[in-house]
């Protein structure tokens, strides 16, 4: 937050702010959490088509777009602030996202260096790169953008549990529609699934905390493993548990066939997301005060997802 004294009274201006990503899962709930705390003209929402947009995001539309570098300074111009919460996890194959989010990152990294841009918050993930790409992917988006910019915070977010988010909708299809499944070793693999109000309130909170840099680890109130994740969700539906047979040899490529088969899930982001459960998603560093303070448990979260879907 930047303090300004006018006529020997102290007042409070929130930084100017450019947020992409507006119109997906994140960026289309954060939105108007900035937009009620600004003025007019401190928040531009980059879009690729404007007149596509809701009329919500239209009164903060600038044309622009990560990829091709297309309005991008007009964009950046007098930003004290930038959100970068686009990736292209389903696009192609895993080697044509990691190159596209690869020449987006590099596009918007340069562009905010010439605009003088001195800090971009970026949400990745929770886990380590380990064995699956899309996480690759998104370690490489932040050295990146950390190349570019004085200031990169690294928002690590652990598997978010929100409405129409492919993770958690993956895990309620798989509980409703089967009441059997044979899984593989990831079945076991601890993580911390934070609510998708946390994670929007903490990006929120860093806009205006200018002493936080570097990574930020998000997490819920509860390290659960998807079994116990699948029993608890379960429960909360009114359902009995799936029955789980834990098996060796499954793969990640057979577990996304039948994931495919059984969930609405985009056949794209299956396989991302299931080489992303083998990786432990756990907060090893607390965030700052202030942030994420007293996040929800993942029943909570549930019952808030199913009740605003």
């Amino acid at each position: 937050m930047c303090n300004r004294r006018r006529n020997g009274e102290r007042i409070s201006l929130i930084p100017a702010v450019l947020l992409t990503g507006a119109t997906g899962y994140v960026g289309g709930r954060l939105l108007p959490l900035l937009a009620a705390d600004g003025r007019p003209g401190e928040l531009r929402a980059l879009v690729r088509r404007p007149e596509r947009a809701t009329e919500a995001v239209r009164r903060h539309a600038v044309r622009g777009d990560v990829v091709t570098g297309e309005g991008l300074a007009a964009a950046l111009d007098g930003v004290e602030v930038a959100y970068y919460l686009v990736h292209s996890m389903g696009s192609g194959s895993a080697a044509d996202f990691a190159a596209r989010d690869r020449q987006a990152a590099a596009r918007f990294g340069a562009a905010a260096a010439r605009a003088g841009v001195p800090r971009v918050i970026y949400l990745g993930g929770l886990a380590g790169t380990g064995s699956s790409e899309h996480l690759r992917s998104r370690e490489e988006v932040a050295e990146i953008l950390a190349a570019h910019v004085p200031q990169l915070v690294h928002v690590r977010a652990a598997m978010i549990v929100g409405p129409g988010g492919a993770s958690f909708e993956m895990l309620r299809a798989l509980v409703e529609r089967l009441p059997a499944m044979v899984c593989p070793r990831w079945i076991d693999t601890r993580t911390q699934p934070v609510a998708l109000r946390d994670v929007v309130g903490a990006l929120r909170a860093l806009r205006d905390r200018s002493d936080v840099a570097g990574d930020v680890e998000l997490g819920g109130a509860d390290v659960l493993s998807y079994r116990e994740m699948m029993e608890r969700t379960a429960r909360i539906l009114g359902r009995r548990p799936p029955l789980v047979l834990r098996v060796p040899v499954l793969t990640p490529r057979l577990s996304s066939y039948w994931v495919q088969l059984v969930t609405p899930v985009d056949a794209g982001l299956v396989r991302p997301l299931i080489d992303g459960l083998r990786e432990e998603m756990i907060v090893r560093t607390p965030p700052p005060p202030g942030v994420n303070d007293a996040p929800l448990g993942f029943d909570d979260a549930v019952r808030e997802a199913l009740a605003q879907r």
